[in-house]
């Protein structure tokens, strides 16, 4: 791995220090892209208005036209978190606003990904007049066309990219379709959901049906700030304010029931929390019940209006996710045994199969086998009828779904479908093809990345002052927004290793010393000894027990 200082503007660093941040905050907002302080202004007031959201106007009076007929309306969600808490904004938004609705969540398992032909003939039976998409619908041709068959009116928000064609839908809402001149273009599907709901009830108020403070959107933020850190998506300047908002009422004790509940449970503390526990902490347990059950459970959780209600949903995800992990552990057993045999350094690519591996966990083994060796990975499991369905994580580098659309120009008869965007991706392929499909997608990566784009790189902020490395720093760097995108600061540092021992057969707690302080220490999945001195990335943590709060430092890779 090549140790890397992220590098920064030196006029947008003095600029920052001379509107009044301080030396290590500024360097670290410039190396981030950031030049003015106003950067902390994180208040809704400076959201993005839904009027530069393409469609959000014309859908918003489709829905309130929707609500003033007494029209059913039926959600149709997608198996993750982004999906999970688009679906419950959806619900809990409309709920306020007077309309009668309900929501249908596939099973990934029996229908697929987004609103297809099978699905529709599924929703019919629920005699809706309206489909509502979130977090899917863009590339539905099939499933529209369906639905419009039917007499149905169909209206999608998503965020994933277009194909060539669209569907012929009612109305479409989604940052990322041509001609959308909206400035964020990562809105997660919650997110474009919240903003159909701002412009919604702004129609319903001009229109005369809502009073002025009879709807508080702002109740939601806790679910959009989840779904958005979930899905991964980027954390520009407009989803820091939407999961800086969402965290500060789940700090205060207002978060819904169901997300307490998760928290709870994962023994994160509500008035701490920060987007790193949504993200390790709550969403693995919400796409525990999409990975292996019915995300149904998910969605009735964070629906769920008490917390003894939210508590028994709660549970059935943390089982869920603890049988997740097993499942995980050994799929990545048998993997690993087989590329540590078979794997070559020459090759740019790895997509394995294995006829007994679980159809939901797939991508989360893809993302481990990328960790581990930095290269783009597809995994494969049976899908019945003779296919088998692969998820995909890609590197830095390498737009996967554009790959995968060259495998598909170059040999039009290879891949059954796919989608997705440039870091993960989903696809079928026939079973008899799959060694076809391993040589043509190497072929493909080949020619779109240099051999260097191979080599793992870990970018760092530089090393940290000795009145840095602090409790104040770490609880300072612990108010802000960081994630995909917006990277938790890594800093990079020479220590004296005064103790070592092992934990849990795993894990590395470590005794550290530099500049004549010492400071405790973790390293996660590492159980190999360290030497006396050593070179460390490592991240700042608030470390607190029996109501003592000290500076903590986890350490990310160990130069020895």
């Amino acid at each position: 791995m090549k140790i890397q200082q992220r590098t920064y503007d030196i006029a947008a660093l003095e600029g920052l220090q001379a509107q009044g941040l301080p030396p290590l905050m500024a360097r670290l907002l410039a190396a981030r892209g950031v030049t003015s302080a106003d950067w902390g202004l994180q208040d809704m007031p400076h959201l993005l208005k839904p009027e530069a959201l393409t469609g959000a106007a014309e859908m918003a009076r489709q829905l309130a036209d929707a609500i003033a007929q007494q029209q059913r309306i039926l959600i149709i969600g997608d198996y993750d978190a982004d999906g999970a808490t688009a679906t419950s904004v959806a619900m809990r938004g409309l709920r306020m606003m007077g309309a009668e609705v309900d929501f249908l969540v596939p099973n990934r398992f029996e229908y697929g990904y987004g609103l297809t032909p099978e699905i529709v003939a599924l929703a019919a039976t629920r005699q809706p007049q309206v489909l509502l998409t979130v977090d899917n619908g863009i590339a539905s041709i099939g499933g529209v066309a369906a639905a419009k068959a039917l007499g149905l009116r169909v209206l999608i928000t998503d965020h994933h990219l277009p194909a060539e064609q669209t569907p012929a839908a009612d109305c479409i809402v989604n940052p990322n379709q041509r001609g959308c001149g909206f400035p964020s273009k990562h809105l997660a599907g919650v997110g474009v959901m919240f903003y159909v709901l701002i412009a919604l009830r702004a129609e319903l108020k001009q229109r005369g049906q809502l009073a002025e403070d009879q709807v508080h959107l702002g109740r939601l933020l806790d679910l959009v700030a989840l779904g958005t850190v979930a899905d991964l998506v980027r954390l520009d300047a407009n989803n820091r304010i939407l999961v800086r908002q969402g965290l500060k009422r789940i700090r205060q004790g207002q978060a819904c029931p169901g997300i307490q509940a998760i928290l709870k449970l994962a023994g994160r503390d509500p008035q701490q929390v920060s987007a790193q526990d949504l993200g390790f902490y709550v969403g693995p347990r919400l796409n525990a019940a999409g990975r292996l059950d019915d995300m149904t459970i998910g969605i009735r959780c964070l629906l769920a209006e008490t917390p003894q209600e939210a508590m028994q949903y709660a549970q059935q995800l943390h089982r869920l996710n603890a049988e997740r992990k097993q499942i995980e552990a050994e799929m990545q057993f048998d993997a690993m045994a087989d590329l540590n045999q078979d794997f070559r350094p020459e090759q740019y690519t790895i997509s394995v199969f294995q006829p007994d591996w679980h159809q939901g966990v797939i991508g989360i083994l893809a993302s481990r086998i990328k960790e581990r060796f930095h290269r783009p990975v597809i995994v494969f499991a049976d899908a019945g009828d003779g296919l088998i369905k692969g998820s995909g994580r890609s590197i830095a580098g390498l737009h996967l779904r554009d790959a995968l659309d060259l495998v598909t120009k170059q040999q039009p008869d290879l891949i059954v479908k796919f989608g997705g965007h440039a870091m993960a991706a989903g696809l079928s392929v026939r079973a008899e093809d799959f060694a076809r499909f391993q040589q043509a997608f190497e072929q493909v990566v080949q020619s779109l990345i240099s051999a260097e784009v191979l080599q793992e790189m870990l970018e760092t902020d530089g090393g940290l002052a000795p009145n840095e490395m602090s409790l104040h720093t770490a609880e300072l760097l612990t108010q802000h927004v960081w994630g995909q995108g917006f990277p938790q600061p890594v800093f990079y540092d020479q220590f004296d290793v005064l103790s070592q021992k092992l934990l849990a057969e795993k894990h590395l707690k470590l005794r550290l010393q530099k500049h004549n302080q010492q400071f405790d220490a973790i390293y996660f999945q590492h159980a190999e000894p360290l030497p006396e001195q050593v070179a460390l990335a490592y991240s700042l943590q608030v470390n607190e027990y029996n109501g003592h709060r000290s500076v903590q430092l986890q350490v990310v890779h160990a130069v020895v």
